[in-house]
């Protein structure tokens, strides 16, 4: 499950999604050079088509176990989020292009928002979709839409097997795990599917808060949000899912933010900011550029190491038993050091590094608090069954 939001002004357009997926799926921030002179053919998650010519630089924020992406910002200041939507349609178990697939060869082959969404008619139309979409859940799949911004513009591309439409962006725009699209929405949703993932409740909430949200940092406290309350909300069913910061916690449903990343376009360029890690509620947004790689430590894997994202996850688990007591023990020195990271001429790499250090800091601090875990029941058998981070 996941919530992608963009509000278009008259200056700039503001971008920004939370990826919600397995709790102990890792997701890897990821740059790719531009490539000329290519050909042939590329292996996508579970289908080869043929390459293109030449592919853009971009900036990817992928699950580790996949070739597509959940989040992504090309060269030419394109930014696209996907979501899964649950329709009538059947999702072929094998093959095809998974809406991870599509998202990364929009932001490879297209220079705008125009053609990545032609992009991605073209080849849903050629390839469909199709293949294993969960980490832990195997038999999860779904059709997916997306959200593909500019500096000029935005639009919202849904598909339901390989029917797609289209629909340009005025304002703000939210997108979530069902379908929004009047006469394409009747046809095609799946009601039962779409009410469980919760994604209206969110939707209106994200869309609500993207309307009075005028800066890149105002994006990111869009992401934390946990609706009515300062902490999540757990239902035994589906945990926190009913807010865009997600925390994984339902007995048949158990989601949790594991990405973030807002954008801002302008036509002097794009800026981007990143957790690199799950939870954005007690994690620091931190500058990059796709023209810029960074040195972020190791790629995480699918087993507890010392990647941030990992190590984050130690925290994360920690704080989460009673966030109230906990958060606020370094909650102000998130703040002050998020501050400097919107701030212009920010040293990212050098950000990225004291993130790093801060993260181990608060955990050691978080851990030297001993208290009981004051989730309910259900979420608390939930964590009972995850792998120690």
């Amino acid at each position: 499950m996941c919530d992608t939001v963009v509000r278009v002004l008259t200056d700039r357009v503001l971008f920004a999604k939370n990826s919600d997926r397995e709790a102990d799926e890792p997701q890897v921030l990821e740059w790719q050079p531009r490539r000329e002179g290519l050909g042939g053919n590329v292996r996508c998650t579970w289908l080869e088509i043929p390459q293109a010519a030449r592919t853009h630089a971009v900036l990817l924020s992928r699950p580790v176990w996949m070739w597509g992406a959940e989040i992504g910002l090309n060269e030419h200041g394109v930014a696209i989020g996907n979501e899964a939507v649950f329709t009538r349609e059947r999702v072929p178990p094998k093959g095809g292009l998974t809406g991870m697939d599509l998202l990364r060869l929009a932001l490879e082959r297209a220079a705008s928002a125009e053609e990545a969404v032609e992009v991605i008619k073209a080849l849903n139309a050629a390839h469909g979709q199709g293949g294993q979409c969960g980490y832990e859940d195997r038999g999860f799949r779904y059709f997916s839409t997306f959200l593909v911004a500019d500096a000029k513009g935005a639009f919202v591309l849904e598909t339901a097997g390989r029917d797609t439409a289209v629909e340009k962006v005025v304002g703000t725009r939210s997108i979530s795990n069902g379908l929004t699209i009047g006469d394409f929405a009747s046809a095609h949703s799946d009601v039962v599917k779409t009410s469980v993932s919760a994604c209206r409740l969110r939707r209106a909430r994200t869309t609500a808060l993207g309307e009075g949200a005028d800066s890149p940092r105002e994006f990111a406290a869009l992401l934390r949000d946990h609706g009515q309350t300062p902490w999540p909300a757990y239902e035994w069913h589906r945990g926190a899912m009913r807010a865009p910061c997600m925390h994984g916690g339902g007995l048949l449903a158990g989601s949790q933010t594991t990405a973030s990343l807002v954008v801002e376009l302008t036509g002097q360029g794009a800026r981007a900011w990143a957790t690199g890690t799950s939870a954005p509620c007690i994690s620091t947004f931190k500058p990059l550029r796709v023209e810029t790689p960074l040195d972020l430590g190791p790629v995480p894997s699918l087993t507890p190491d010392q990647s941030l994202w990992w190590t984050h996850e130690r925290l994360h688990r920690a704080v989460m038993k009673d966030p109230a007591r906990l958060a606020p023990l370094f909650l102000a020195e998130r703040d002050t050091l998020e501050a400097r990271a919107f701030a212009a001429g920010a040293d990212a790499q050098a950000l990225w590094n004291e993130g790093r250090a801060a993260v181990e800091r608060w955990t050691s601090l978080v851990l030297a608090q001993p208290g009981p875990d004051t989730r309910p029941w259900a979420a608390r058998r939930y964590w009972a069954r995850r792998r120690a981070a």
